[in-house]
């Protein structure tokens, strides 16, 4: 905390403040959201903060309290009793009533749940619970008083063995006695005028007949109105009635010795019980702050974390006593620095002097610990003081006239201006001769910015709403006139002056039109220039108020098109991808059948298959690569493909001659030359017999030529490890289980070098999953081989993590 922030403020409400503000009917207002007696008292003369930490700290108390709200959780704020009265006579040692002790008891009971709440919140509300923590030792004290007494407020037996003990004497002494009555009514029941007891000064007495009352023993302790009954306690039960009364002193003076040590107990404690008393003041304060600003659509305004130069810019003001009135108050913008003072024109009952209050009470909020009826973006400065001459203090007491009063507050405000002080000034220098009122006014304002006031005024004078002109230290502000309803508009609007209208004011409220046709005439022609360009200013404005709020309207069509837009191409979205989604679910299927197919064709060819059955084959992978082509079903490239190709004569055909086999749409070698013009070739695993009639000529020529020419071996087509949907075979599949890791690695390597000789372009590595080290050794070699071009674990259909399926480099 720096020096500014730790000095002492002075009082920001003057007398005259407060009144002209109508200060107290906001704390009023206050008070009424209060629970407590003592909250309400506190709310009714909310102290100020007397430092610039002390604002920030109360803002952000009823922040806090006001975040609670928000989350349903309101801070508690219980309608405690006051007992203050009653700590006072604890501190000095005085013995408190029932009623006290119990009030007391119930106020320590709310600060303890008051404290447990808040613990439980503690990182939320860290400043409610520094500022309402009570002490826990004082859960003690509130159980031994509250248990000490019934329900229905009675002093209970719990409170004292004594107390039980000559209380259950005074029950059985007293049973005794009323079973006595009964026997005696009814033996005596010829001379009693009822069947009845009852008490006179507290003994047991029977109605008896006055003219038989010498055949019933006892006292007589009163007579009735008529004379006619005697109420005479039995001889019998004197003896019974005096150690009754006896017990019930006894027993009244054990329940004042207990009402003492309650007493004695609290007062040794009372520095924390008013502790915990004053904090569930503090509390309720803070909450009845939060249901204000949620009643009045307060907000928290931006305050500077140290002293600032006294700068207030409230958005969307309201004058809160307005809106406590039930007044539908129009919101305007305010504003105004150190140094500069705002000088408000336009037509009486506009709303000039509202505006003023409003700072005036925006500033003052502040000061205590209130957020302010303004909307979120608004700026208030903490002020020292605000000084104000709002109303008319004229004093026949005092022998002062209006103007004299006007002028004497005047005095004041300029001996009290300073920088941090904020100036009200309503009609400043009006009642007195207007050109010397105009001089005056125009210099106290020259003074009061050059102090370093914070200012606002109201004026009729042209001089003054033309000084903003001239002087960047002044700015003008109106509130409107709307000259075809004849009516103010309340609005406050920023950099122009306003016209008073008078004239228009007088024809709304009745002056005959020929009385205002003689007033135009009196009016000078610099006033009448003056107020034309006023008029003028203010249609522009009004004009400029209209095209933004033609603006916002075509702004709001605008986005209402764009989100209807967005809207629809989300939806077009959805749809695209529900589209999307349902085609590869198609797509997925076709695979899955063309998997299926290629794995029947593969069951075929192993089980030494015949002509037709390489025809069948040959048709389903065919029937396969259409299907599953990425852009639809390829185009049947048949037979010309094979056609276009060179025949080969019988003398060119011999083992290892490369050879293209058009029903296969694929190049094989030829691994064995038969009798009768037949050849058995092979496509990698795949062999099969043809003629040399149907193969043709391979693009790379023989064989032969290929391993002259030093190309590595190449084989197109493998049915069994076709690398988009490797099918898992005898051929391609090594199982690596049961051996030593360099032993395994060894092995893959020869099984990949031989599979690459073969021509396959997947190979399958089975490791199974035991404690992973295997099958790590094997990934990261396969990782470094130079016949692996990719990997990836297997799927579940292909054993899963237990096989590694490579992919060979061609």
């Amino acid at each position: 905390m720096d020096i500014t922030e730790a000095r002492t403020l002075p009082h920001p409400c003057p007398d005259k403040t407060r009144s002209d503000l109508e200060w107290d009917r906001l704390l009023a207002a206050l008070a009424d959201r209060a629970a407590s007696e003592a909250g309400k008292r506190i709310a009714r003369d909310l102290p100020f903060a007397s430092t610039h930490e002390g604002v920030l700290v109360a803002l952000g108390e009823v922040k806090e309290a006001v975040d609670l709200d928000h989350t349903a959780e309101p801070l508690p704020a219980a309608d405690v009793p006051f007992v203050e009265a009653a700590l006072d006579r604890a501190r000095i040692g005085a013995t408190l009533s029932n009623e006290e002790l119990r009030a007391v008891g119930r106020c320590l009971a709310e600060a303890g749940r008051l404290r447990r709440f808040l613990a439980a919140r503690k990182a939320r509300l860290p400043l409610l619970f520094r500022a309402c923590s009570t002490d826990p030792g004082l859960d003690v004290l509130e159980r031994e008083v509250s248990s000490s007494f019934d329900p229905d407020g009675t002093l209970s037996d719990r409170a004292s063995p004594r107390l039980a003990e000559l209380r259950a004497e005074r029950r059985n002494l007293r049973d005794r006695l009323v079973r006595k009555l009964d026997e005696i009514m009814r033996k005596h029941a010829d001379i009693l005028q009822d069947t009845y007891y009852t008490e006179r000064d507290g003994r047991y007495v029977l109605p008896v007949r006055a003219d038989a009352h010498e055949r019933f023993p006892g006292i007589v302790h009163a007579t009735s109105g008529s004379g006619a009954t005697l109420f005479v306690e039995p001889r019998v039960v004197v003896d019974m009635g005096n150690r009754l009364k006896m017990v019930e002193a006894l027993a009244q003076h054990e329940e004042e010795l207990v009402y003492a040590a309650l007493s004695a107990k609290i007062g040794d404690e009372i520095d924390s019980v008013a502790a915990a008393v004053n904090a569930l003041a503090h509390a309720d304060i803070r909450a009845a702050a939060a249901r204000l600003a949620k009643d009045l659509r307060f907000t928290f305004p931006e305050v500077p974390e140290s002293a600032a130069e006294g700068t207030i810019h409230l958005v969307g003001a309201r004058h809160p006593l307005l809106a406590l009135d039930g007044v539908s108050v129009v919101p305007s913008d305010l504003g105004i620095t150190a140094g500069h003072a705002m000088i408000v024109s336009g037509p009486n009952a506009g709303g000039k002097t509202v505006a003023l209050k409003t700072l005036g009470l925006a500033a003052l909020c502040v000061r205590a610990g209130l957020p302010v009826p303004a909307d979120e973006g608004s700026r208030v400065d903490v002020f020292e003081v605000v000084l104000t001459d709002v109303g008319d203090d004229q004093s026949l007491h005092k022998n002062l006239s209006t103007f004299s009063a006007h002028v004497q507050n005047l005095a004041h405000i300029l001996a009290d201006t300073r920088s941090g002080a904020l100036v009200l000034l309503d009609e400043l220098a009006g009642g007195t001769d207007p050109r010397e009122g105009e001089a005056l006014a125009s210099a106290v304002l020259d003074s009061l910015c050059a102090r370093g006031g914070t200012v606002a005024t109201t004026t009729h004078y042209e001089g003054l709403k033309a000084l903003a002109l001239a002087d960047p230290r002044f700015t003008n502000a109106s509130v409107g006139f709307d000259i075809a309803t004849m009516s103010p508009t309340f609005r406050l609007s920023m950099g122009i002056p306003g016209a008073s209208s008078a004239l228009a004011v007088a024809r709304r409220f009745g002056i005959p039109g020929t009385v205002l046709d003689r007033a135009e005439r009196f009016l000078s022609t610099e006033t009448v220039r003056f107020e034309d360009m006023v008029a003028k200013l203010q249609a522009e404005r009004n004009a400029l108020e209209l095209a933004r709020a033609s603006a916002e309207r075509e702004a709001g069509i605008a986005r209402d098109k764009q989100r209807a837009l967005d809207e629809e191409l989300a939806r077009l979205k959805a749809e695209e991808r529900r589209y999307i989604t349902e085609a590869g679910r198609e797509i997925v299927e076709s695979i899955r059948k063309a998997r299926q197919d290629i794995r029947d064709a593969q069951a075929r060819l192993r089980a030494k298959p015949t002509a037709e059955d390489l025809r069948a084959a040959a048709r389903a992978i065919d029937a396969v690569a259409q299907k599953t082509s990425t852009f639809g079903e390829l185009e049947p490239q048949g037979r010309d493909e094979g056609l276009s190709r060179g025949t080969l004569a019988p003398s060119e055909i011999r083992v290892g001659t490369r050879v293209y086999v058009p029903r296969l749409r694929a190049e094989a070698d030829v691994v064995e030359v038969l009798a009768g013009g037949q050849l058995r070739v092979a496509a990698g695993p795949l062999k099969l017999t043809t003629s040399v009639g149907e193969v043709r000529a391979a693009d790379g020529g023989s064989s032969e030529k290929t391993r002259a020419g030093g190309a590595k071996k190449r084989v197109d087509f493998d049915a069994a490890s076709d690398p988009d949907v490797p099918i898992q075979t005898s051929d391609n599949t090594v199982d690596l289980r049961g051996l030593r890791a360099h032993e395994a690695v060894g092995m893959a390597e020869q099984f990949l070098d031989r599979s690459v000789g073969a021509g396959r372009r997947v190979a399958f590595l089975i490791h199974g999953h035991g404690k992973g080290a295997l099958r790590d050794a094997v990934r990261d070699a396969m990782r470094q081989s130079p016949y692996v071009s990719r990997l990836r674990p297997g799927e579940p259909r292909e054993g899963g993590d237990g096989v590694t399926v490579v992919w060979l480099r061609a």
